[in-house]
């Protein structure tokens, strides 16, 4: 969070500056055409409860940072940390200008009522859902953040021991509670047997403080994953350890599991790994198939069997040979894609994400000379100035075989015939 004001008061003044977009000599020079980045007005910003103060905190910044007034709702599942917010926005922020307010789903509903400018949500693709709905009924624009079945696929090429060691730290992590999680893996059938055994090596190192285990957020989550393994057909391999009077789940890794299997049915948001034996191309063809997850985790030495999988799949993002990574990429967007969501932030993309891209234009009044033809009545002797040439060079009737890819660049001395013609005119509409 810190790292996200910082960077926002650093660049605040270049992100807000405005912009000249490539509109040529006489809309952008003469016309001095530019795109000022105004704030939409009021936001309102849904946190989520897995990491309340991250997720709330950093979109509420890039709303501030955008010049918009918010309204904060904290998930009222993380109790403590939706009091502390509370407390807090309400003591060091402006209240004419940003406001915490806290409440379950009745409260939400009757904020989603009133009309706001932007929303921006964090959370399960079934409660989004329900705000896209609620906007819907304004035209208020959304940014969602969700989640997906984000898998991993794990080729015969890859370096074993390293993508167990990541891969568990996927599942150790906030006991897999997190939308970026590694869902389920797919493991090339000859480095099958060998990745489960380094995953279990690995979760005996990460795991040697039983302290370190995160619990799971309430009963009733704990109760849906308990549920789960239980109907599961395949063999826990490791862990499948459960106190629900301590809500702690031991990160279990289960094999044996077909795409029918209950561990599949919907997105984990747990430490369970189900590991499913396939080739990495028929782990892209399932992922293809399915709903396009927030993250697809590729571990693989050959640059070849990569880009295959990026052909063929679609994400939010990609990781390559590690986990999360990309969401820690300085200066990129960050967002899902269907159904883990539209929209992005981070960095100046969040800036972008709660501000109007406005276009300017001020045409000078001498200019209307030149835009004579535009006025009735018309003349079909003007048509050439509006016609769009084929610069191109394209030939009817050639195939995508006979075009070829690049532009000749237009070099200053061809301006100048033009330059000329506009000064002549210039003078001319001030006699």
């Amino acid at each position: 969070m810190r790292g996200d004001i910082i960077e926002h008061i650093k660049n605040l003044e270049k992100w807000a500056a405005d912009t000249k977009p490539d509109a040529g000599f006489v809309l952008g020079t003469l016309s001095k055409a530019r795109i000022r980045k105004e704030p939409l007005g009021v936001a309102l910003i849904i946190g989520a409860w897995n990491y309340p103060f991250g997720l709330t905190v950093s979109p509420m910044v890039a709303a501030i940072s955008a010049g918009n007034c918010v309204m904060v709702k904290p998930s009222e599942l993380a109790t403590a940390s939706q009091d502390v917010m509370a407390k807090l926005i309400g003591k060091y922020l402006d209240k004419t200008a940003i406001r915490c307010v806290t409440g379950g789903p009745a409260e939400t509903s009757i904020i989603l009522e009133k009309k706001f400018n932007h929303i921006f949500f964090t959370g399960s693709s079934s409660i989004a859902r329900y705000i896209t709905a609620a906007a819907a009924k304004h035209l208020t624009p959304t940014v969602l953040e969700l989640g997906g079945q984000g898998p991993a696929i794990v080729t015969a090429s890859a370096n074993i021991d390293f993508a167990a060691k990541r891969i568990a730290l996927g599942k150790v992590l906030n006991s897999g509670q997190i939308c970026l999680s590694i869902n389920h893996v797919f493991v090339d059938p000859a480095v099958h047997d060998q990745f489960v055994e380094k995953l279990g090596h690995w979760l005996d190192v990460f795991l040697k403080n039983p302290n370190d285990i995160v619990r799971i957020i309430n009963e009733r989550n704990f109760d849906r994953l308990a549920s789960i393994l239980k109907k599961s057909n395949g063999k826990i391999a490791y862990g499948g350890k459960l106190d629900r009077d301590s809500k702690s789940i031991t990160p279990t890794v289960v094999t044996g599991v077909d795409l029918s299997d209950s561990l599949l049915s919907s997105e984990l948001f747990g430490p369970i790994l189900p590991i499913i034996k396939a080739t990495y191309v028929e782990a892209y063809k399932v992922i293809s198939s399915m709903d396009h997850p927030l993250a697809i985790y590729i571990f693989s030495n050959s640059q070849p069997q990569i880009d295959e999988i990026l052909a063929n799949t679609q994400s939010g993002g990609v990781t390559i040979n590690d986990f999360l990574m990309h969401a820690a990429v300085p200066n990129a967007p960050f967002g899902g894609v269907g159904e883990s969501g539209y929209g992005a932030y981070h960095g100046e993309y969040g800036f972008l994400a709660f501000s109007h891209q406005r276009t300017v234009v001020q045409i000078p009044n001498w200019l209307d000379v030149l835009l004579a033809f535009r006025y009735p009545p018309f003349d079909i002797k003007n048509l050439a100035k509006i016609q769009v040439q084929n610069k191109l060079g394209f030939k009817r009737g050639e195939t995508m075989a006979d075009q070829k890819i690049g532009s000749k660049r237009v070099g200053w001395f061809a301006l100048l015939p033009l330059s000329v013609i506009i000064a002549i005119v210039a003078r001319l509409a001030r006699k």
